[in-house]
């Protein structure tokens, strides 16, 4: 279903779905699986770090960035589950893991990715409430497109279907730039960590390429690192959403999580490569169930879709990204 908005409905089926979630237990924690999973990303990222050490001033360097990159990705991923508490109950365990992982590790900001998602989650493809359809470089919807001034704003519009994947190199850098404007002046609750934490990651990363590489590997390091790490973060989150109906406001629950979410198959390395993200349906109506029981609500979730007559979107990887640049493109026709 890909039309632009939504059916209209009344009441909500999610409760009966909700009661068969429990009853299979998949809103329980998973412990073992978060100390091997998070024991396994630690170990990534400190191997990545390790290997840059041995390494030194040489170009293999550049290798040792997109194992990092990867590593990045990875722990990106985990702070997102802590942060919608799928690893611990209490917030308090959940934000400081989550600072650790997001602030330190890899340089963002916790609270403001928090809060940012927290938006898109309560009003996916929303035009005026999902921060990630929110008009920026690209642009989600006609309406969006046609309101675009300026030569080069238009320009960009109108081929952003080809220069999404260029444009992705550029989103781990656009996070932080987010992250550090929202520590500066955002709603950030506990800014001073934050600060600390983001800024000792800042200065030791500096360092580390200051200290171990020339100038020119530095540079080539600093952007094949960020730039793969940018398009792993966005080929994650792409399949989401993009191309999927946009929703007016009137729908209940279930419908509006269903109906705007797409779902990625794939094997367990695609549930390893993208965290779990490619059941987005599953994931967006129980966000706080543990990543591997995305897999076992499934059939339950699917099942009771199509009981109940609603529509449930699922393609491979390939086409999912195929799905979101044709909706790119066209959404700047009226610019060409």
């Amino acid at each position: 279903m890909t039309t632009s908005t939504l059916p209209r409905t009344t009441g909500s089926d999610f409760a009966e779905l909700a009661r068969r979630i429990n009853r299979a237990g998949l809103l329980n924690r998973r412990p073992g699986y978060y100390t091997v999973r998070l024991s396994l990303v630690a170990f990534l990222l400190g191997a990545g770090w390790t290997a840059f050490a041995l390494v030194g001033a040489s170009w293999w360097s550049v290798a040792v960035a997109v194992l990092l990159a990867v590593a990045y990705a990875q722990v990106a991923l985990v702070a997102h589950d802590l942060a919608h508490r799928q690893v611990f109950r209490r917030a308090g365990a959940s934000s400081r893991a989550g600072m650790i992982a997001a602030n330190l590790a890899i340089g963002m900001s916790y609270g403001y990715w928090t809060d940012k998602h927290t938006k898109h989650h309560a009003n996916p493809n929303h035009d005026d409430l999902d921060p990630d359809v929110a008009p920026a470089v690209l642009v989600w919807s006609r309406e969006a497109a046609r309101a675009r001034r300026g030569r080069f704003d238009r320009w960009l519009t109108r081929n952003q279907a080809w220069l999404f994947f260029p444009l992705l190199t550029l989103l781990g850098l656009s996070l932080r730039k987010d992250s550090i404007r929202a520590l500066v002046s955002g709603p950030i609750k506990h800014r001073v960590r934050e600060s600390l934490l983001l800024g000792t990651h800042v200065v030791a990363y500096v360092a580390a390429l200051a200290l171990v590489l020339t100038p020119w590997q530095a540079l080539v390091f600093f952007a094949v690192h960020q730039g793969v790490f940018g398009v792993y973060l966005g080929l994650t989150f792409a399949p989401n959403h993009k191309g999927m109906p946009h929703p007016t406001g009137t729908e209940d629950f279930l419908r509006k999580q269903v109906l705007t979410s797409r779902n990625v198959r794939g094997g367990r390395l695609t549930d390893v490569a993208l965290g779990g993200l490619n059941y987005q349906i599953e994931h967006h109506l129980f966000p706080s169930m543990p990543t591997p029981n995305l897999r076992r609500a499934q059939p339950i979730v699917r099942a009771y879709c199509t009981s109940i007559g609603v529509p449930y979107e699922e393609t491979g990887l390939a086409e999912s990204y195929a799905i979101a640049l044709r909706h790119l493109h066209e959404v700047g026709a009226d610019l060409r």
